[in-house]
């Protein structure tokens, strides 16, 4: 039986891609469904835009995602290899020598027409380019698109495989590395589909098998309904993970963006998701990303961590919440759990507890003098100072008063917190203390007269 071997091979042009991420995961999940091997190829091949640091950044990205791979590759450190393969293709009058200028070339190094002009001169050096067949049909089933998808060798251009200066361009590297770490399944970007004929020439002309290939579809802004973009769109996994979103929750969201149980499902594990992948799953529709819907997932599994867990995590976020005492850091834990759906929300929902916030004026009602002294009042007073006293307390006051409720809290909020929407007023008073409480509604306060 053939050992399942997958592979992700991102370029260290920068950081992950949410749609890189997911190809990741899904070779990943393949391969370990067959109790297979996952690879991590590093093409860096094209050295003018590789980004110093990115190799390490995206390595780190893909741990912190669980996605750990068998064995690792280095393109750059096999340039022999491609090489050697690019001066067999030659010989073996699959591809010749070009000499053309840039001026003569688009970015790669190929003629503007579909058939180099140099393909008949028998030159000796320069960059190597594949020799397309006309009139060939150039076929393979998608197993992600579940059909045979076809083209004609004649609208195939003579793509560059090796550059002149010995490096490899992808379409001479990705084979050659394909078929040298016997991969046997491909899952890559629907952008790469295009390219797909030029690759199948030259796993055919290298002798090697051909891998089974596969593109998910291409995930789609749902404000735009156009191809995610790095200008438009936030796109990229680290930057999610520094908004607050957690790991987990990011993967069982992006994992459901193209693909599908039988079950309708929603909450996996990256273990649960590996046990029950299937390639029948694969949707052909393209799916849309919705944040409400990444927000969901991330506030799902923020309810799912223990109190403890969660408090970890917002000390490390933030440095003036991790001075806070203990006490009072899990108790402001277990207020904000259950109404937040970004780690990063402690910022905004928590910031007064650690930091008195000048409220607008204008969030303050008609009543706010005597809302105010009579909160006053009963908080100076409240013995013991317990959430069930005060209470009581403070809605006795209100029925006396005749206040309305809504208005009275709007008040006390917005004094105490300095906005008016916060986590439980009381509760959030209890929190930060009788004295810190009273000199801050002190300052919205004038003597009755």
């Amino acid at each position: 039986m053939t050992v399942v071997r997958t592979r992700f091979a991102p370029s260290p042009t920068g950081f992950l891609h949410i749609g890189s991420l997911r190809t990741a995961l899904y070779a990943y999940a393949l391969a370990k469904k067959s109790k297979g091997d996952f690879i991590l190829r590093i093409e860096d091949t094209d050295q003018k835009r590789e980004v110093e640091g990115a190799v390490e950044a995206l390595k780190s990205t893909l741990f912190k995602f669980g996605l750990k791979w068998d064995e690792i590759y280095i393109q750059s450190k096999r340039k022999g290899l491609y090489q050697k393969a690019a001066q067999k293709l030659v010989l073996g009058g699959h591809a010749f020598y070009c000499q053309c200028q840039a001026k003569n070339a688009k970015e790669e190094g190929f003629s503007s027409d579909l058939r180099d002009p140099c393909r008949e001169k028998n030159l000796t050096s320069g960059a190597v380019k594949l020799k397309v067949p006309d009139g060939e049909i150039i076929k393979y089933f998608d197993f992600v698109h579940k059909k045979e998808i076809s083209w004609n060798s004649t609208d195939v251009y003579d793509a560059t495989l090796l550059k002149s200066d010995g490096f490899p361009t992808y379409h001479l590297a990705v084979a050659v590395d394909d078929i040298d770490m016997k991969i046997s399944h491909i899952i890559r970007g629907h952008d790469w589909l295009p390219s797909t004929p030029i690759h199948l020439l030259v796993f055919k002309y290298l002798g090697g098998p051909t891998p089974q290939i596969g593109h998910p579809t291409d995930i789609l802004s749902s404000e735009t309904g156009k191809k995610l973009s790095k200008r438009r769109d936030s796109v990229f996994a680290e930057q999610f993970l520094e908004e607050g979103y957690l790991p987990e929750a990011l993967l069982n969201f992006v994992m459901l963006l193209g693909w599908a149980p039988s079950d309708n499902r929603e909450l996996y594990t990256l273990d649960e998701f590996v046990e029950n992948f299937d390639i029948k799953g694969f949707q052909e529709a393209n799916p849309k990303f919705f944040k409400t819907k990444l927000d969901w997932f991330n506030g799902t599994y923020i309810r799912k961590l223990t109190v403890d867990e969660l408090n970890s995590k917002f000390i490390i976020h933030n440095s003036k919440f991790a001075e806070l005492s203990e006490d009072k850091q899990l108790a402001i834990t277990k207020l904000l759990q259950e109404r937040i759906t970004k780690i990063s929300d402690l910022n905004t929902l928590g910031r007064f507890f650690w930091e008195e916030v000048e409220p607008d004026r204008e969030l303050f009602t008609a009543n706010r003098k005597d809302h105010l002294a009579d909160a006053l009042e009963i908080i100076k007073d409240c013995e013991p100072f317990d959430l069930e006293t005060l209470n009581n307390h403070l809605m006795d006051r209100v029925k006396t008063k005749g206040y309305k409720t809504g208005d009275f809290f709007m008040d006390l909020r917005v004094a105490v917190a300095g906005a008016r929407f916060t986590p439980p007023i009381n509760e959030s008073i209890i929190i930060l203390g009788k004295e810190e409480t009273v000199k801050r509604i002190e300052k919205h306060v004038s003597p009755r007269t």
